[in-house]
């Protein structure tokens, strides 16, 4: 019987169904070599093998089998599945994001396909033969070549005790671990004192004795009370606790649980700056376990991890990014979320946009596994989930040993600039505290949510402004480089010396970024250290790791940054935290903008009074008595979770409601307003009131594209399939008319 296959490309297209070659065995989740179209060679993933032959005239063979074993689980199709449907987007699309590079070869031509497969590294590895196995038989090889051979003598010893069945299972040593040379290890095996086998690397694993952490009461109370619930039945759990009360050491105990049953755990963090410094420190426990996987990592680093992770028999531990969640842990018994209120976890392009928080709880559920969830400062949805009981809940209310929350300062600007106490854009009470900290021994961290050294350049003669030409922004000013730069695009010019517009003035930079704040701390303090954490000094992982470690050394005084601070970072010598200009991150013409800017002023206030010694933060503002900047001064997130969740109830946000939006491109912007009026007017007879729009975005051009945008609101009460369902056949229909196919139509499902 002929048997066929539908397959899944790395393209945003349907399942294609291809032959399967008599002889051929396939099987779900494999990779297999096809042809596609008249030349095109791609990887795809068998989704069914089925005996129901397709319409079409010809149909084309597999070419042949890829890999020794399924890349996918049948857990990890359903994750696959479940992407595809809530995000609205292809298999294809989810396959592009969740297999590394290097594991989806394709070529022009089956030589050029060929060329490109992946050819896993191997490497040599030794153990003692067989009949050294024997203790007595052991001691008279050594007697006899002790004297003759020393070197095969200690190779031998060496390898003996680096191959003790109770540190590796199998015995086997890789030889790069021995300090024999190629000469010595030979002349053991002509001998057939050792075995030598060449096979594909692999990852040694120590014992599962772990030293792990003392726990506080505080913490044994929450660790006990997690699994209390997971034991219940509860397949999800948020662990909130203040910055500093010890949430990683809990981890580290449920993790050790895990392993020691032989189970697989994943911990995402949300930036690949963090997993540096989180991997070391649990590698200081688990040793060899721990595998690091994230994009900053080479190609075939990635893809060697993937097919080893495939085949292993359970005990994995992998710290990543959102991306781990697509890794083949065949024993997941556990996912961690740290810090899962991070907007991170939502990848934006390209498609699938999807959140690994909400993936990591459906895998779980999918496993038969649990999924932790930990903040400070939880997301209001999880907040919300944990509240109602729908997810258990612990809670660590104390720091960790002695610390002492830090004490937080509001600073009114207008106040301080109309008394004179105000300079560049520090008040006094924040360069006092600087002063003293500094007088001390102590650091500090200095918080300003804005790259470069000024947001923008203008002519205080006529008003002009440096604009993008691609983007309807303006350019931020880089004076490092001295050059104008689009953060969207990246388009990069020169300053210009003159004026364009009145060719009068000179342009001048106005407000200030984390550059310009580096340049004035170290003019106000010059005897003081400073360093700038941002995305502009952050070049690669090594200038990354350089920064974060001559602080911890307390080779910096001063530290400035952007977000990257926020997160993570345990430094004992900080006890003084500025936060320079809170308004612009409450001003944000977002539903979310409130919550972020607590949730974002915490976590950097966080970082304060780490150890017994206490610390503060200072706030400057121009609105003190804001309700959030209240909220953040009195530590109060419960009162900004009740106040904001009562406001998106009266007006119908999430998590009252699930958010689709709908972001139309094109050059043309007369194309692009027909269509979108055309594409509103049809989704207003399925959806009535609950689309709002067509609204502009702030940035409405974007790379020399047009933007205008949709928003489809569904209450929580309503079927998202089934709206999901109703849209996707719109816009296929929209997409289908000559006069719109050119036009670029982004969903993006659970917009952060």
């Amino acid at each position: 019987m002929q048997l066929y296959a539908d397959i899944v490309l790395p393209l945003a297209q349907p399942v294609y169904t291809f032959a399967v070659p008599g002889g051929t065995d396939v099987a779900a989740g494999q990779a297999v070599a096809v042809q596609f179209g008249a030349r095109k060679f791609y990887t795809g993933i068998v989704w069914r093998v089925h005996d129901r032959r397709p319409d079409f005239k010809t149909v084309k063979p597999i070419q042949r089998v890829l890999y020794d074993a399924p890349l996918l689980s049948a857990q990890q199709m359903s994750l696959w599945e479940w992407i595809a449907s809530y995000y609205m987007c292809s298999l294809g699309e989810v396959m592009r994001v969740a297999l590394p590079a290097l594991m989806k070869p394709s070529g022009d031509t089956e030589e050029e396909f060929s060329g490109d497969e992946f050819r896993p590294r191997t490497e040599c590895y030794v153990s003692l033969a067989a009949e050294l196995r024997d203790e007595g038989r052991f001691h008279e090889v050594c007697e006899k070549i002790e004297r003759r051979a020393p070197k095969q003598y200690e190779a031998l010893l060496e390898l003996a005790a680096a191959g003790d069945e109770t540190r590796i299972a199998t015995g086997e040593v890789a030889r790069r671990l021995l300090r024999a040379d190629y000469a010595v290890l030979h002349a053991l095996e002509r001998k057939k004192y050792i075995v030598c086998t060449q096979r594909e690397r692999s990852v040694e694993r120590g014992g599962s004795a772990f030293r792990l952490p003392e726990l506080t009461a505080h913490q044994l109370t929450a660790l006990n009370a997690l699994r209390e619930q997971f034991a219940a039945g509860k397949t999800t759990a948020l662990l909130q606790g203040v910055t500093g009360s010890g949430k990683t050491e809990i981890y580290i105990h449920l993790i050790a649980e895990v392993l020691s049953r032989g189970g697989d755990v994943l911990l995402l963090v949300p930036e690949i700056a963090l997993t540096a410094q989180l991997i070391e420190r649990m590698e200081r426990i688990f040793g060899s376990r721990v595998t690091p996987y994230h994009s900053k990592l080479t190609n075939r680093r990635r893809t060697e991890t993937y097919l080893r992770l495939n085949r292993s028999d359970g005990g994995e531990f992998v710290v990543g990014v959102r991306s781990s969640v697509f890794l083949p842990l065949k024993h997941l018994q556990l996912i961690v979320v740290d810090e899962e209120h991070d907007a991170s976890y939502k990848q934006t392009e390209p498609a699938p946009r999807y959140n690994a928080r909400d993936c990591a709880v459906v895998m779980a559920r999918l496993t038969g596994g649990r999924t932790l969830l930990g903040s400070a400062t939880p997301s209001l949805e999880t907040w919300l989930n944990a509240a109602s009981g729908k997810y258990g809940r612990a809670e660590l209310t104390q720091r960790y040993g002695d610390a002492r929350p830090p004490e937080i300062v509001v600073s009114d600007t207008p106040r301080a600039a109309s008394r004179g106490e105000r300079k560049g854009h520090f008040n006094k009470l924040l360069l006092d505290r600087i002063g003293e900290t500094l007088d001390r021994g102590g650091q500090v961290m200095l918080f300003q949510n804005r790259r470069g050294f000024s947001p923008y350049v203008a002519c205080s003669e006529c008003g002009w402004t440096a604009r993008c030409p691609h983007c309807n922004v303006t350019l931020t000013y880089h004076k490092g480089g001295r050059k104008l730069v689009c953060h969207y695009c990246g388009h990069t010019e020169d300053v210009p010396a003159k004026c364009p517009s009145c060719k009068v003035t000179d342009v001048l930079p106005m407000g200030f970024g984390t550059e310009k704040v580096e340049e004035e701390i170290s003019r106000i303090f010059p005897e003081a250290r400073v360093a700038r954490l941002d995305r502009d000094s952050v070049t690669s992982e090594k200038a990354f790791s350089a920064i974060i470690a001559d602080f911890e050394a307390r080779r910096t005084d001063i530290l400035v940054g952007t977000q990257m601070i926020t997160k993570g970072f345990d430094f004992a010598g900080v006890s003084l935290v500025g936060i320079l200009n809170a308004d612009n991150l409450l001003n944000n013409p977002d539903f979310r903008a409130a919550e972020r800017a607590f949730q974002l002023m915490m976590q950097v206030a966080g970082r304060a009074g780490r150890r017994d010694d206490g610390g503060e933060v200072v706030i400057q503002t121009s609105e003190p008595g804001h309700p959030v900047i209240r909220q953040v001064a009195a530590g109060d997130f419960e009162g900004m979770a009740r106040a904001q969740l009562a406001e998106r109830k009266a007006f119908f946000y999430p998590p009252y409601a699930r958010l689709t939006s709908l972001t139309l491109r094109h050059r043309d912007p007369s194309v692009l307003r027909n269509g979108v009026m055309d594409l509103a007017a049809r989704l207003r007879t399925r959806f009535g009131r609950r689309l709002l729009g067509p609204m502009t975005p702030p940035v409405d051009r974007i790379r020399g594209e047009y933007l205008v945008g949709l928003l489809l609101k569904i209450e929580s009460g309503a079927s998202s399939a089934r709206a999901r369902e109703l849209l996707a056949a719109e816009l296929k229909t929209f997409a289908g008319n000559p006069a719109f196919k050119s036009i670029t139509v982004v969903v993006n499902v659970d917009p952060q």
